[in-house]
Parts: C-alpha cells; structure tokens; sequence
C-alpha cells in the first residue's frame, strides 16, 4: 500500500513525521517503520524539487529513521552465529514522538489562552483610598435598643410589602388595550360622521399610563382602518373619526393574535 504526500508547511521534521503516521493510520507504538521511511524520503525529494531550503534538522531525522530501518531489516548475530534479541530500534523514536506531542499540545493550548486573553479587557484600577482609610464605625447599643431597632425595621418591610401588594392589584385593574379598543369603538359608533379629539379618550388625562394605553389602542385601531387619525401640526391635537370599517370582532381577534405571538 502507497501514500501520497501533499506538499505543505510543516513546523519541524516531527511534525511531517507525526502527520504521516497519523495520515497513514498507524499506531506510533508500531509504527511501519519501512513505509515511514520511505514517504518522509519522498517529501525531503519534493522539497529539493521544488527549490525548498530543506532545514539540517529534517536531515537528521531522515538518518535516524534510516538507521532505524536498517536494524530492524538486519538483525544483529552472536559471535555464535545465533541471532541477538534486543529492544525494539524503535523505542526512542517513539519517546521522541510522544514527548513532541505533548509539547505540541501544551502550546495549542498556551495559544488558545493568549487569544482568549486578547479579547478580555479589564476596568482600569480606582483609587479607593477615600473608602478604606475612614474607620468602621460601630454602633454602640445594648440588647434592648437592638431588639427596638430590629423590630422598626420588620415593621417598615411589612409596610412596604403591603403597598407593593395593594399596588400590584390596583395596576391588575387599571384598563387593558383590549377593554381600551372596546371603549374607543362606542365612542366611534357613537359619532360617526364627527371629528373628535383624542383627548376626549382619556379617561384620566392626569394620569400617564391611561394615556399611553388610549394612544397605543388607537394606533391599533388607526391600523386596521377603524379609525382615521389626523394631526395638523407638531405636538399639535389629534383628531379622531370613524374609519371605512367599523369591525370590532375583527380589530380585538388580530389584537389577542399579536398579544399572544409576542
């Protein structure tokens, strides 16, 4: 079986030598030392080639594995003419390799970290002097003004937990868009073929959230040409009447829709 071998930029001859092996689907505790060999040849001549200044190092590893080929092609005979059992030529080879990977990796995630810590910005530091150099002050009180205080402070909470409450129910019953449109149509149905003002909506012009409502309801309606609506100047008043339809089923149904969608 052949491999071909693509020219491209390597680091250094253990990465051309480990992307072979890992190209070739070896294991590096067994790596096919002959074939390696044979391609790491191959790329060093496509280097030449191609006018490639090929680095001393390259060189060096080419030897090695040829060196490590020509062990394992010629075992080595006793002075008995027996052959010698020895440990595998390529043991160093393979602690090179892994040592390079390891050291490879380290530095994959050494430059992670450096890319991430570009895209971190820190708060320039502030002098906070002012704060640390003024003494803790301590309040000087025996258990019964502390019990006195603790309570006050109960006290105040539940206090403040009831107005939440009781404002959190007020606003469930202010008016809602849709009871809004409801009121705006009666007006409508009411005056057709008059012109009337917006403020004539309001049921109370004092109060912001009823006119935010009022308005966002007749924008709804001016969308579905309910309503005409027509504002002669800047910050000027703003005129209501009767649009080409008159559809209340219609305008609240596509209402609740997008109330729904959103």
């Amino acid at each position: 079986m052949s491999y071909k071998v693509k020219l491209q930029s390597f680091e250094g001859p253990f990465d051309l030598l480990v992307y072979l092996i890992e190209n070739a689907e070896m294991s590096i505790y067994d790596i096919r030392i002959s074939e390696i060999t044979n391609q790491y040849l191959e790329y060093i001549r496509a280097m030449e080639e191609n006018d490639i200044n090929v680095a001393t190092e390259f060189m060096v590893l080419a030897s090695t594995l040829i060196e490590i080929k020509s062990k394992m092609i010629l075992p080595r005979m006793s002075i008995e003419g027996q052959v010698m059992e020895e440990e595998d030529p390529r043991t160093g080879l393979v602690e090179r390799i892994l040592e390079y990977k390891r050291f490879k990796k380290a530095a994959e995630i050494l430059q992670d970290r450096q890319e991430h810590s570009q895209r971190i910005f820190e708060k320039p530091q502030e002098d906070i002097s002012g704060y640390l150099e003024n003494p803790d002050e301590y309040l000087s009180l025996d258990l019964k003004q502390f019990a006195s205080a603790f309570s006050l402070f109960i006290q105040k909470k539940q206090k403040v937990e009831a107005v939440r409450k009781h404002y959190t129910r007020i606003e469930r019953e202010r008016s809602t868009m849709e009871s809004r449109i409801r009121m705006i149509l009666g007006a409508v149905r009411r005056k057709i073929g008059q012109i009337f003002s917006f403020r004539e909506l309001v049921p109370n012009k004092d109060d912001r959230y009823d006119v935010v409502v009022t308005f966002m309801s007749l924008l709804e309606m001016a969308k579905e040409r309910v309503v005409r609506v027509d504002q002669k100047s800047l910050y000027g008043d703003i005129e209501v009447s009767a649009g080409e339809r008159v559809d209340e089923d219609a305008v609240l149904e596509k209402y609740s829709k997008e109330v729904q969608e959103a």
